[in-house]
Formats: structure tokens, C-alpha cells, sequence
């Protein structure tokens, strides 16, 4: 029986949840606080890619079918 290949959206989108996840438990962990603007930029990104499955939606700015433009993938 053959398996359905793999849904590379959603490993994108699972990606990109995990570094944002990684991201917040990293300064946690090192004593980092992050300011207001920090919090409210990993709470947007994240809850834009639960709703849409990418946080930025300008093909100019984001591979396709990437879920984090390059700007966002680098300061995660």
C-alpha cells in the first residue's frame, strides 16, 4: 500500500509554530524578557499562521508556500 505523500504546507506551518514555540522558551529559559512589541510580534505571527497558514502573504517578500517571510524567519 502506498502512502500519500506528505502535506508539505503543513509541515511548513508546523515549522513554523515549533521556532516561534522554541523562540519564547528559549528567552524564558535564559532569563530574556521580551518586550511588548517581541510578545505582541510571536502572538500575531503565530495566531496569522493557525488562521492562514503563513504569516505574511506578499510573494515578493516569501517563497511560496513558505509559512514566515525571510525578514521573520531570520529574527526568529
Amino acid at each position: 500500500m502506498k502512502r500519500a505523500p506528505p502535506d508539505l504546507k503543513a509541515q511548513a506551518k508546523r515549522a513554523a509554530l515549533n521556532a516561534l514555540k522554541r523562540a519564547r522558551r528559549i528567552a524564558a529559559r535564559t532569563g530574556v524578557e521580551l518586550s511588548e512589541w517581541e510578545g505582541e510580534f510571536l502572538g500575531s505571527v503565530e495566531q496569522r499562521i493557525k488562521t492562514y497558514g503563513r504569516a505574511f502573504a506578499d510573494p515578493d517578500k516569501v517563497a511560496a508556500g513558505a509559512p514566515l517571510s525571510m525578514r521573520q524567519g531570520v529574527k526568529l
